[in-house]
């Protein structure tokens, strides 16, 4: 058996959780009989398998309590982003069908507006104080016996990501119908990744991501101590890497970078011996910065390159990485396939679209037409993330675009669709198109190219009432970081836009100084 109850069973008082900032410790009994509450508590409620919730919460051991009540009770959980806005809040509520919703004081103001909207909700729950129309998490689950339910069923996560439509879509896979603690998949790659035992795992990402999130959940099956950073702050992470003895860590590049920015002498006060794995996904890491970083932590860096969809999996080492720098990896899960246009393999060294075959099946739900649009033009059933790479001779991966439009900002990815909608209604813009432009720390920002409909208005004033109009609407980290102006946008006579072409403009490093 591989779960929650089982490890806490085993090491009742290990800890679970430590917050890396307060200190806080949640111990393996403790953060098992609270997530049990918790699936009583859903029980009663009448929520059964295949049911779900969606939380909205800081990074917090409450968390994973609430994210484990659903795992152990077979039911979808979806952790919603805390820089939403309410309208984006709960349209994701409404969109999964979430019949239980928890938050915290941190998030009263948008959670409250947000649910107002959501019908479908039997109960909502606040930790830290009170929301208006929600119930106090404490008082209801602390009615509740912290005992598993006497059927315990293996659920799923549902991660939403952003969509080119201009909505957010959930990646669902069907449930495993597993008892719980019997499915093997759960842990996934956690065996290749040598993290079975003794490790104390540094999560510096918020949990409402994908990866985190299901690292997290897997780990806490095998009884490792999680250390959780409330933010991530580069000399705070290497501060809790030495006091915690912290074994393993994922981060994004643009951690690294920020790390490799710390003053040599920062770097070298803290003990970083503890350290056997880092591991590293969700952006391109620049070749230098990798490079550095290997010769700081020495050869324990792993990348990968995978999605919430789970249709497949590449996964490179150092050493592997050192011989083929830039690769992201060979296949470990899935076959590769290098396609073009009309859905013909390529040979070595010829890019294409990157498929996998051999994947789990999922859908985008509530979304049949972009669910069909990731499968391969042909019909096999191969499915793509939308990159674009081409493996070499050795059967090394390596990307060389991404999704048509996509934005990977500091590790989030960002469709400028959902900005380039917002800012297509201002009055004074004839035309926009929204792109992602180089930055020595985020690896890219976000920046709106516009149109004006009289173009004297173009200037520093109307780029600032843009970004306001913006991020009046849009959460911010989706909104543009910086305007510029022209007289007309790359078009075709279809009015297709050649966003290719100002994609180029600001390719060269000279370009972006000018955002």
């Amino acid at each position: 058996m591989m779960d929650l109850g089982s490890a806490a069973g085993a090491a009742p008082g290990r800890p679970a959780v430590i917050m890396a900032e307060s200190g806080e410790v949640t111990t393996y009994a403790e953060l098992n009989a609270e997530s049990n509450r918790v699936a009583n508590l859903l029980f009663d409620l009448g929520l059964r398998r295949g049911d779900h919730i969606a939380f909205m919460l800081e990074n917090r051991a409450e968390l994973l309590a609430v994210a484990w009540a659903a795992q152990r009770s077979g039911l979808y959980y979806t952790p919603v982003g805390t820089r939403l806005t309410a309208d984006e809040v709960a349209y994701i509520i409404g969109n999964c069908e979430a019949r239980v919703f928890v938050t915290s004081a941190a998030f009263a103001e948008v959670a409250g507006v947000a649910v107002r909207s959501c019908p479908g909700l039997k109960l909502r729950l606040a930790l830290d104080g009170e929301i208006e129309g929600f119930s106090g998490y404490r008082e209801a689950v602390g009615r509740f016996p912290g005992t598993p339910l006497a059927e315990e069923w293996e659920g799923q996560s549902m991660i939403y990501s952003s969509g080119t439509t201009g909505r957010p879509k959930g990646v669902k896979r069907a449930l495993s119908g597993k008892r719980l603690g019997d499915d093997p998949a759960q842990i996934g790659v956690l065996p290749l990744l040598s993290m079975l035992e003794d490790v104390v795992y540094l999560s510096p990402a918020p949990l409402y991501h994908a990866a985190p999130m299901n690292m997290c959940v897997a780990l806490l099956r095998l009884g490792a101590t999680l250390v959780i950073m409330e933010r991530f702050d580069a000399e705070k992470a290497l501060e809790a890497i030495e006091r915690h003895r912290v074994t393993h860590t994922q981060m994004v590049p643009t951690m690294f970078i920020r790390l490799l920015r710390l003053p040599a002498e920062v770097r070298s006060r803290y003990d970083l011996g503890s350290l056997r794995l880092a591991i590293h996904a969700a952006a391109p890491c620049p070749v230098d910065t990798k490079r550095r970083m290997i010769e700081w932590w020495g050869p324990i860096l792993t990348e990968y390159y995978a999605g919430t969809e789970n249709i497949g999996m590449t996964l490179c080492d150092s050493e592997e990485w050192l011989g083929h720098p830039g690769t992201v990896g060979r296949a470990i899960a899935g076959t590769l396939h290098i396609l073009d246009e009309d859905g013909q393999e390529q040979p070595a060294g010829v890019q294409g679209a990157v498929y996998f075959s051999g994947g789990a099946d999922f859908e985008y739900h509530g979304d049949p037409e972009k669910t069909a649009a990731a499968r391969d033009p042909l019909g096999r059933g191969w499915a793509t993330l939308g990159d674009i790479g081409y493996v070499d001779a050795d059967g090394y991966l390596f990307l060389t675009d991404r999704r048509a439009h996509m934005i990977i900002r500091g590790g989030v990815n960002v469709y400028p669709q959902e900005s380039e909608n917002i800012l297509a209604m201002h009055p004074k813009v004839g035309d926009v198109a929204v792109i992602g432009v180089p930055d020595p720390d985020l690896g890219e920002v976000v920046k709106a190219v516009v149109q004006p409909v009289d173009q004297a208005d173009a200037g520093p004033a109307f780029e600032h009432e843009l970004l306001a109009y913006c991020r009046e609407r849009l959460a911010r980290y989706k909104c543009p970081d910086s305007v510029d102006f022209v007289s007309e946008l790359p078009r075709q006579a279809t009015g297709k836009l050649h966003k290719r072409l100002l994609r180029d403009r600001y390719a060269a490093p000279q370009a972006s100084a000018g955002r």
